[in-house]
């Protein structure tokens, strides 16, 4: 097969859909690479190295996308890579469907293969490409909201760690999943008071032992986030329903109750957000404010530090594509049942609940296509 890897064209998206070993090894099981000019300069990858590891580098994104088979990218696709779509074509990639009605509509058009990073689930039940990148996201909304929280950025002046008689912050995480255990451990080691609220009451209680007691753990109820809200200085917006839209706790009407120059950072917000307040932003106009509560929403974190995401994310996608080269898509997703999860669209049909509930459109049995 021809794996495609075109430059990503997101706001300040500056992660890669595959890294030179990757390459190497899809070169190994006897595909070809094709790789436009300057994908991996903002990932610290320069052309040659591409070259070296065995990757044909052509100049525009139309020369990736007209060739490949098979398309690895980071994001969902932007408006301008729509009139790239065509019957056969797969695409390996970050689709957040749920509140993308329009790209949807395009894929299902097209008869393009969408395969959705964020909905690849084992049999454990664990979100294996959606990992790495929530770790990052979880541990990057700390250091940001430490950041807004100063009052040069706006926020209400507060030292996330506080001092000696004088104290830290309040820091709310809403979800303790991946994003939000990361979060919790970033804002726990720098001194600051930490709440995790959870609609899961045995992870609540993995939570409490991981940290011996030294945040506090709530089960997830509107009495107990709006009252959180009214202490908090950052609140980490950490939940997620794979393939879904967020579930919106937040209330506009929550927001009056929390302190002037509060700081919420939604990294929910691929998926719609958790606060009703929340829109996308990018990392070229990240912040705005709803009642004097700064929202920092930005719908690509990770994009932020490209060279340790990029990294990362090719350490989990690689044994998939591999599966997805080496056996043909079909026969990939139908004795995988995992990669079958993370088929969105196949055929001209959406094929995943989570997207179709979201839109409230139909959906079709993947088993029943292939």
């Amino acid at each position: 097969m021809i794996i495609g890897v075109p430059r990503e064209v997101k706001d300040h998206e500056s992660r890669v859909g595959l890294v030179p070993h990757g390459v190497t090894a899809l070169l190994e099981s006897g595909h070809q690479v094709i790789v436009q000019t300057r994908a991996g300069h903002l990932s610290s990858i320069t052309d040659e190295e591409y070259v070296e590891a065995g990757a044909r580098i052509v100049p525009t994104a139309a020369d990736v996308w007209n060739q490949a088979d098979i398309v690895s990218k980071v994001k969902e696709p932007q408006a301008s890579e729509y009139g790239f779509f065509r019957e056969g074509l797969t695409l390996f990639t970050y689709l957040h469907l749920a509140p993308l009605p329009e790209l949807t509509q395009k894929l299902v058009d097209t008869k393009v293969t969408g395969i959705a990073y964020e909905t690849i689930q084992e049999k454990d039940g664990s979100l294996p490409l959606l990992t790495p990148m929530s770790e990052v996201a979880g541990r990057m909304s700390v250091q940001i909201g430490a950041q807004y929280l100063e009052a040069p950025n706006g926020g209400r002046g507060v030292l996330l760690g506080g001092i000696p008689g004088v104290a830290p912050a309040n820091v709310v995480v809403l979800g303790g999943g991946i994003v939000g255990h990361n979060a919790a451990k970033m804002a726990f080691g720098l001194g600051a008071n930490v709440t995790i609220i959870d609609r899961n009451l045995n992870r609540l209680r993995e939570l409490d032992d991981i940290y011996n007691g030294g945040v506090i753990t709530l089960a997830s109820n509107l009495w107990t986030i709006r009252e959180s809200l009214r202490l908090a200085d950052l609140v980490i917006g950490a939940v997620l329903i794979p393939g879904a839209s967020a579930p919106r706790l937040v209330r506009r009407d929550m927001l009056p109750l929390m302190k002037r120059g509060a700081v919420i950072v939604d990294v929910a917000i691929d998926q719609g957000g958790c606060c009703e307040t929340s829109h996308a932003t990018t990392h070229t106009d990240p912040v705005y404010y709803v009642d004097n509560v700064l929202h920092y929403c930005v719908s690509n974190m990770p994009a932020a530090v490209p060279h340790t995401s990029t990294y990362g994310l090719n350490n989990a996608t690689l044994p998939y594509l591999l599966q997805l080269a080496n056996k043909g898509v079909g026969k990939a997703i139908a004795e995988n049942p995992a990669l079958a999860l993370g088929v969105n669209t196949y055929k001209g049909h959406v094929t995943y609940p989570g997207v179709a509930e979201s839109q409230n459109i139909p959906c079709t049995d993947l088993q029943s296509l292939l």
